[in-house]
């Protein structure tokens, strides 16, 4: 689905047509050891499914004949803010190795990504990524790019959004995409790539990005076997 000119939603990453680049966000790696360590007992199975919805995501849009130059990993692809153990580096590893195959690798730095330049040292990590008039950024505060002139749309994560659906009996959380606007640039907000987080009901808690402000007007496009408008946020609010 293109949420404006050349961007377009393909599951959970964007691809921008006119610089042939995917953009990844909040990975994550190492939630669900994490949880474990924690004494939360959950299969540790999110970064299996990680690598078959990348390779199947990629591969929708080579079907599409889009190629793929460049891939952007939008902050957090850890999630522990210190050392990782060794299989979670090892997962990590494999997962670069994949993405590798496909296009040239830059990863922005997120608030969880503390010890990524020791871990990846032969990675290239910034702090943001500027395609034309286009900024790429995680999302946790405000970059002071977001206040040049001749930007006109900057990409997120950092919120992991999600909008839960349902009744009193049975509710369902859905990973979404949130479209508005920051300052009068357009603001698209990227779901969490790791399947296993869920995310925050943009409708009830509490809100992460110091670019979110008047969330009421943000567009929610839900992520499900494809991409749904759900219209505003304001309207939702009477509805779900």
């Amino acid at each position: 689905m293109e949420l404006i000119k050349d961007i377009i939603a393909q599951d959970l990453f964007l691809y921008l047509k006119k610089y042939q680049a995917l953009i990844i966000s909040d990975i994550h790696i190492g939630y669900e050891e994490s949880l474990q360590k924690h004494g939360i007992l959950v299969p540790i199975k999110a970064y299996h499914d990680l690598i078959i919805n990348t390779e199947k995501s990629i591969n929708k849009l080579l079907s599409k004949k889009h190629q793929i130059k460049k891939i952007i990993i939008n902050g957090d692809l850890l999630h522990n803010f210190s050392k990782i153990d060794r299989d979670e580096k090892k997962l990590l590893e494999r997962f670069i190795d994949l993405l590798r195959s496909y296009g040239d690798i830059s990863v922005i730095r997120g608030n969880h990504d503390k010890t990524l330049s020791f871990i990846l040292p032969n990675t290239n990590i910034l702090t943001e990524i500027i395609f034309g008039d286009i900024l790429i950024t995680h999302g946790d505060k405000i970059n002071k790019h977001s206040e040049d002139k001749n930007i006109k749309t900057i990409i997120i994560g950092h919120e992991h959004p999600a909008v839960s659906i349902g009744t009193d009996i049975r509710t369902e959380k859905f990973k979404c995409y949130l479209k508005g606007h920051y300052k009068k640039k357009t603001l698209i907000v990227m779901p969490s790539s790791n399947m296993f987080i869920e995310g925050s009901d943009i409708l009830r808690d509490k809100l992460l990005s110091p670019y979110l402000t008047k969330i009421n007007n943000f567009e929610v496009l839900v992520v499900a076997d494809t991409i749904y408008d759900f219209g505003k946020i304001s309207s939702l609010h009477n509805t779900l």
